[in-house]
């Protein structure tokens, strides 16, 4: 419903035939026994990069991925970058250190971000695009790590760095247990705040996107934010249950983006607070 509202119509064709090309590679990493996985996956990569030599495909998701990749002259880089960082995904090994989870960013999360954004008629990514572009790539995941902590503990996946644990004397059996300590607080809190902090500082996006597609991104970080609220309410308890998007706040947020139209400012979030979790955020990977 958002790209449906806010996005040109003569763009919304090729957003969303990249977006689902990306959301069904996700899906291959993330479903199944791994074996299977590490199979369809390669199987699929192969027939990508097929696809993409050749400019040809009778897959339902390659074919419209070709043609607005054809009309929108589009970088097969990002897509290459995105198709070789996301094999970490099929056998997940977690992060020890917050260097560990930054390389993540920068091999799977970013080069994600790039292939959805690239969709954009006019975009012409040069290095400050691409440092706003990695904020808001650590901001959106860290928010979905702590999202999908529930699913992810269940599937016997820790997504937080060990690092993280220690620093504030909590256990991955406390997670897994769903415990209400102090220190569980306080790691969900600091890392909530990290999340907060890259997106806010991400929002500068929105002044190099053309003017007609500042109202899908706002949305987009807007819609972070306020998934952002919902964990700091609800704090210990999104251990405990599934994490659930309430489909009736995306209807304001919509409504307000729109009406901001080409403006270059972000829906207002919380205020953000000291003592986060990353402090900053490295530079670019080179």
């Amino acid at each position: 419903m958002p790209t449906r509202v806010l996005v040109p119509p003569e763009g919304l064709p090729h957003m969303v035939a990249v977006a689902a090309l990306v959301r069904y590679t996700d899906d291959l990493c993330d479903s199944g026994p791994v074996e299977g996985r590490t199979q369809r996956f390669e199987e699929w990569a192969a027939h990508v990069g097929a696809a993409l030599d050749t400019g040809s495909s009778e897959h339902q998701l390659l074919r419209p991925y070709l043609h607005s990749a054809d009309v929108q002259k589009l970088s097969r880089t990002w897509l290459d970058s995105y198709l070789a960082g996301t094999r970490i995904d099929l056998d997940f090994p977690g992060f020890a250190q917050e260097s560990d989870y930054q390389r993540y960013i920068d091999t799977v999360v970013l080069p994600s971000f790039m292939v959805t954004t690239e969709a954009m008629p006019g975009l012409a990514p040069d290095r400050n695009f691409l440092s706003f572009a990695r904020m808001l790539s650590d901001g959106t995941q860290r928010t979905d790590f702590l999202t999908d902590v529930f699913e992810d503990l269940r599937d016997g996946r820790l997504c937080l760095p060990l690092s993280d644990l220690d620093r504030y004397s909590v256990t991955r059996a406390d997670l897994e247990q769903g415990l209400d300590t102090s220190g569980v607080r306080a790691l969900i809190s600091a890392t909530a705040r990290s999340a907060r902090t890259s997106l806010i500082q991400g929002e500068q996006i929105l002044g190099a996107i053309a003017p007609d597609y500042r109202p899908i991104m706002r949305f987009v970080m807007g819609f972070f934010h306020k998934r952002l609220d919902d964990v700091e309410t609800r704090g210990a308890a999104i251990l405990r249950r599934p994490y659930r998007d309430a489909k009736v706040t995306a209807v304001p947020l919509i409504a307000r983006s729109g009406r901001m139209g080409a403006s270059t400012q972000a829906l207002p979030g919380r205020d953000v607070q000291k003592n986060c979790v990353s402090s900053s955020n490295p530079p670019l990977a080179s």
